[in-house]
């Protein structure tokens, strides 16, 4: 892929963004929150509040948002929930956040079914490597061994559409039929592999396999068919009353992207992420060491492949009824933000594109 140069100096020397909606000419007299709400809809090993993975855990590991509002006197408050994405849903709907900064595509596509108002501003991850693991004594060697066996996930989840898609895959049309499927946040699904209560669940198999916990049985690699785009959000009401306030946080979210991507920075995630404990060193090192170019991994682009996902994950979540109303994409997706930051930050053709079916169309 062509790589496209990024000069640092003259981002060091941009000014604040200009002011998005808002008649005030200065953002000294921009109308400004006393506390910006950040969810992530996962959290470390215990319940730590830390993320990894993405560039949005790189920007709230190294204090970007912080950073970007200390000036103002605006606290930031992140909030990581082991209830996962329906906790997320859960929260907003009471209105104790206003960003998501990491959302999968199902409990992002049940709250808009249900009424919860908030605009996509950017997408949080895609792609990736997929692995079905079982105990480490498991004989199964193909999901076709583990029919009729019990099978967990953390229900409402993306993960939930993914091991569908997976199971799928490999010849179970009917997951709910062919398989006991229960529902367990990630700390209990490793507790059961364990024990060998559960023939097994979707997890990261590097470092379990190194602790004799697990095995793998099926893997898939870079399939854009299994994996869906993240989503980062914010409160419509959020949206409307500080929009100078969105395209700040857009813009230290990008900058933290395109330095997430360097390859000189590589290593330097891999020791961030392993702080939340999900994932150890060595699952950093093996299931991100395939990933040649990480522009393809992490990317904040809301183009086709990320439209594409919200339509295929809104057809699956239909067929296994897991939604319950109509979801309409119309007037959700607000690419302003990132495309202010992108001219701003001379990165509009940095990041390679995707259509809808995964296929690089811009490399």
């Amino acid at each position: 892929m062509k790589r496209r140069s990024f000069n640092s100096a003259v981002v060091a020397g941009l000014g604040a963004p200009a002011l998005i909606g808002l008649s005030s000419p200065a953002r000294s007299q921009a109308r400004k929150p006393t506390t910006i709400r950040i969810a992530f809809s996962n959290a470390g090993t215990g319940g730590r509040p830390m993320s990894a993975g993405t560039y949005a855990a790189n920007a709230a590991l190294l204090g970007d948002i912080e950073k970007e509002f200390a000036a103002d006197g605006i606290k930031i408050e992140y909030k990581y929930f082991i209830g996962a994405g329906p906790a997320t849903n859960e929260n907003f709907a009471n209105g104790l956040i206003d960003f998501a900064f990491s959302h999968g595509d199902l409990p992002v596509l049940v709250g808009r079914s249900t009424g919860l108002k908030h605009k996509v501003i950017l997408s949080a991850y895609r792609g990736g490597d997929v692995y079905l693991v079982g105990p480490a004594s498991s004989t199964a060697k193909s999901v076709a061994d583990l029919k009729g066996k019990t099978l967990s996930v953390q229900k409402g989840t993306s993960t939930q559409l993914q091991l569908y898609r997976v199971l799928n895959k490999f010849g179970s049309s009917e997951p709910e039929k062919d398989f006991r499927i229960i529902s367990q946040i990630r700390d209990d699904q490793r507790a059961s592999l364990a024990t060998g209560n559960i023939a097994g669940c979707l997890d990261t198999p590097f470092g379990l396999e190194a602790r004799g916990v697990a095995k793998r049985i099926v893997e898939v690699f870079d399939d854009p068919l299994i994996t869906s785009p993240g989503t980062i959000w914010v409160g419509e009401a959020f949206e409307q009353a500080y929009p100078d306030i969105v395209q700040r946080v857009v813009t230290a979210l990008v900058k933290r992207a395109h330095w997430s991507t360097l390859e000189s920075n590589r290593e330097t995630q891999y020791q961030l992420w392993t702080r939340s404990g999900r994932d150890t060193y060595i699952d950093n090192k093996q299931s991100w060491g395939r990933v040649k170019d990480l522009r393809t991994r992490i990317n904040p682009l809301l183009d086709d492949y990320y439209v594409g996902g919200l339509v295929k994950a809104i057809e699956e979540a239909k067929k296994y009824r897991l939604l319950r109303r109509e979801v309409k994409l119309d007037g959700w997706i607000e690419r302003k933000y990132l495309n202010h930051a992108l001219a701003e930050l001379k990165l509009e053709t940095y990041w390679p594109t995707q259509d809808a079916n995964g296929k690089f169309i811009r490399t």
